[in-house]
């Protein structure tokens, strides 16, 4: 069953972002991932929950396959830099329909 990673996050600067996606891009790939949101703009409809600076939304083949490259040593290294740039991430998984 197709799984999604969903991800919110409130940045205070991007000079780290170039480093993580370099990274972090090929290496969703390799997994079968696809990216169908990466970005900002978002509006808030409803809700007390922020919206965030930027959204993400990857698709995976399945949820084993997304906590493979979740739990990835190369990955890593990218949670970190993300962290130690004070980034505030919130990442949730969600299944698809069968």
């Amino acid at each position: 069953m197709t799984a999604y990673l969903l991800g919110k996050l409130q940045v205070q600067h991007w000079d780290w972002y170039r480093e993580y996606s370099t990274t972090t891009e090929p290496l969703v790939a390799e997994y079968g991932g696809r990216y169908l949101v990466k970005g900002g703009n978002a509006r808030h409809l409803e809700g007390d929950e922020p919206v965030g600076d930027a959204t993400v939304l990857i698709e995976f083949p399945d949820r084993e396959t997304l906590l493979a490259w979740y739990d990835d040593p190369r990955y890593a290294p990218m949670r970190e830099l993300r962290r130690k740039n004070g980034v505030d991430c919130n990442l949730m998984i969600v299944d698809g329909f069968e």
